[in-house]
């Protein structure tokens, strides 16, 4: 599911409680207590009954569950409630238009509480039915990460570097979600607020250290990470995205940064490379450690020799290429180093690295300690899929997540060879139903930056994908036109066809750049999931023009 709808659209509401997703041990919780919580009285009898998970979902529901009711873009869950309780849902809560679809049609036999806005008390609840984070027991140190672009890395990184100074770790993000078990497939970048305080008591359950988590606007919007309190709040970056929710920038701005508040975070590291950043810096209301990165691509805070910006607690200075990768230095206003590699390509992964790194630091770990681990296990090395992720070396194929402007400019800069003579050869599209202001943009950057710029289908969802791709191509089409641009422009579609045709295109000096849905495995159109992988897809096509491809080895997370 996109992040563009909240999980309500449809109900039955939410795609919360996956089956592994809950500790196996909880302390039921009296009724009474549950509404003593948010202020509702229980009557009579009712307040004994022993409350033991939450769901907002009727088909998720388990016996012992407090079913929470809301409503939906057409069905409100209210009318679910029947099959919530047949599987065993012991109470549930709703508001008034609830209230009154199961007056009309539902003979009722639990208890049925009443709020004016449900939603808004999930998270609190939750985290009273699981006591995922009680006060005074050991609990993961828990590190949640924001921004426009970046966040998936980011947690990637830092779950690795916490590997490698000998931690047990979770992760919850946009690809998967880990909790010391098998990995399980992950929905939203965040997952509902039930979801994410059952996991993180399962990671206290089965003896957890540490956990990532990716924490989106949305999350925070629909209240995903109500009740969540983090020990370290990193901040990646902002540029244009998620406008179709948010409206204007300085709304979006101020969604991201109600997570550097003393409700949801104790400590907080910033990127300050832009006036974003400076301006949450400023604005976070929980102490603030300052990191400065925009010198990873040759230019920016670093003076010529290499003394950092005084304006940040930690700077990135002396950026040198390694392989595909950069070695760095991390330093610190007082003069500390720290020796960094990224075997991950691109300035923007240099920063990623970076801000993993100030966060850990931020959340208690001795720098010598760091030092060690970054040496021995290097770390930031580690796949994360769909990101930057390479498939083939000659030429050079990648497969990234890039579907806004800022993104796509960097993952373009990125692969482009320094070698005379080779191409950049892009295929990307933009996805139905979002920001549509951002597709000339990225038209428009994708001409300025690519050689052979091939525009496909995304996600169209239910937008028509021939409107979708029109609006790319024009502003593809209008930079070669007014810019002078030498570049070919080429509409290809359906997206397989389009990735056939950059590699029939390729040399074996180029660079294919397949960007847009980087680990997706299916495409949504016009409510159909088609499956469809990039990764698949330019492994196969390589393959077929007797191209060596990369081994597809399980994804190190």
């Amino acid at each position: 599911m996109s992040e563009l709808t909240d999980p309500d659209a449809s109900a039955p509401s939410g795609h919360d409680s996956t089956p592994g997703f809950r500790p196996t041990a909880v302390a039921a919780v009296p009724l009474a207590a549950i509404g003593a919580a948010i202020g509702v009285a229980v009557p009579g009898v009712s307040g004994s009954v022993q409350v033991t998970g939450i769901s907002l979902n009727s088909r998720s529901v388990r016996p012992g569950d407090l079913y929470v009711a809301l409503p939906g873009a057409t069905r409100h869950g209210a009318d679910f409630v029947s099959q919530a309780v047949d599987a065993g849902a012991v109470a549930v809560l709703t508001d008034d238009a609830g209230a009154r679809l199961l007056a009309l049609g539902h003979d009722i036999a639990v208890p049925v509480l009443l709020a004016d806005e449900p939603r808004s008390v999930v998270g609190q609840l939750s985290a009273l039915i699981y006591q995922s984070r009680p006060d005074g027991a050991g609990a993961p140190a828990l590190f949640g990460v924001t921004g426009t672009n970046g966040k998936t890395t980011t947690t990637y990184f830092i779950n690795a570097l916490l590997r490698a100074l000998g931690k047990r770790t979770g992760l919850i993000g946009t690809i998967e979600i880990l909790a010391g078990g098998e990995p399980i497939p992950s929905l939203l970048t965040t997952p509902e607020s039930t979801d994410v305080h059952a996991l993180l008591a399962l990671m206290r359950e089965r003896g957890l250290d540490a956990a990532s988590m990716e924490v989106s606007s949305h999350a925070v919007s629909f209240h995903r990470v109500d009740a969540v309190v983090f020990d370290v709040a990193g901040f990646t970056n902002l540029t244009q995205d998620h406008l179709d929710l948010h409206g204007t920038m300085e709304e979006y701005f101020q969604t991201k940064a109600r997570l550097f508040t003393p409700e949801r975070a104790r400590a907080a590291v910033v990127t300050i490379d832009d006036d974003w950043g400076r301006k949450l810096a400023a604005a976070a209301e929980i102490p603030v450690t300052t990191l400065a990165t925009a010198g990873t691509d040759g230019n920016g805070p670093a003076d010529a020799d290499g003394t950092a910006d005084r304006t940040a607690d930690w700077t990135v200075v002396r950026t040198v290429p390694r392989g595909l990768g950069s070695d760095f230095v991390l330093r610190h206003r007082d003069g500390a180093e720290l020796r960094v590699h990224t075997g991950l390509p691109g300035g923007f992964n240099v920063a990623n690295a970076a801000l993993a790194t100030v966060m850990v630091l931020a959340g208690g770990h001795e720098p010598a300690a760091v030092q060690a681990a970054l040496d021995a296990a290097d770390p930031f090395t580690v796949a994360v899929p769909g990101r930057m992720q390479l498939v083939s070396t000659a030429p050079a194929a990648v497969v990234d997540f890039a579907h806004n402007p800022d993104a796509l400019a960097r993952a373009l800069e990125a692969v482009r060879s320094p070698e005379p003579g080779s191409k950049v050869i892009i295929v990307f599209g933009a996805t139905g139903q979002r920001d549509q202001g951002k597709r000339p943009a990225m038209g428009a950057i994708a001409a300025r930056l690519a050689d052979t710029v091939i525009v496909s289908d995304d996600d169209p969802h239910d937008e028509d994908a021939a409107a979708i791709r029109a609006d790319v191509l024009a502003g593809a089409l209008a930079a070669k036109d007014d810019e002078g641009l030498d570049c070919t422009v080429l509409e290809v579609f359906p997206r397989d066809a389009a990735i056939l045709k950059a590699v029939e295109l390729a040399g074996a000096g180029d660079t294919i750049l397949v960007a847009g849905r980087g680990h997706e495995v299916w495409q949504e159109v016009k409510g159909v999931n088609l499956a469809l992988d990039d990764r698949v897809e330019l492994r196969n096509a390589l393959t077929a023009r007797g191209f060596t491809v990369l081994e597809d080895h399980r994804i190190e997370s």
